[in-house]
């Protein structure tokens, strides 16, 4: 699975100000962003990291129609970011940096590995919210309390 160089999939249900900021990071870093909107929740991973041997999928194997964007939303209601041919000294460069900025952590973090990039994104953010939920039960804390913005996903 080769990709060139590093970007990220940044998926976000609705804009905030913490994105200028996140993406500035990524910017300076040398990092390439790939928005992913709602509409796009039920394309394979692969395609959107614009792996060969991905196509796009028409809607309606998507299972979304395109047409209710509030419901797709929901689908994934919070920001997601799958890293994409990063090495471990650049993925922690990144996060020290998101830090220094004080973005907010994002708990739904996945590095794009050959196992999920024939997930669709629904399904990659469905597998990292079970882990997240797990995680955080054998830590003993709250779902919502992770505040070390590492990475979630243990591909």
């Amino acid at each position: 699975m080769a990709v060139r160089k590093e970007m990220v999939l940044y998926y976000t249900p609705e804009k905030s100000a913490e994105d200028q900021k996140l993406k500035g990071v990524l910017v300076r870093l040398g990092i390439r962003i790939r928005n992913i909107t709602p509409e796009q929740a039920g394309q394979k991973v692969g395609y959107l990291a614009g792996l060969p041997g991905f196509e796009e999928m028409p809607e309606q194997e998507e299972g979304y129609t395109g047409e209710n964007r509030e419901e797709e939303a929901s689908v994934i209601p919070e920001k997601m970011l799958v890293l994409c041919g990063f090495g471990q000294r650049k993925l922690e460069e990144m996060l020290n940096q998101f830090r220094k900025a004080k973005i907010p952590p994002i708990p739904m973090k996945a590095v794009l590995t050959e196992h999920n990039s024939g997930w669709s994104l629904v399904e990659l953010y469905q597998e990292l919210r079970q882990e997240h939920e797990k995680m955080n039960a054998a830590d003993g804390r709250g779902a919502a309390e992770n505040t070390d913005g590492a990475a979630d996903s243990r591909d």
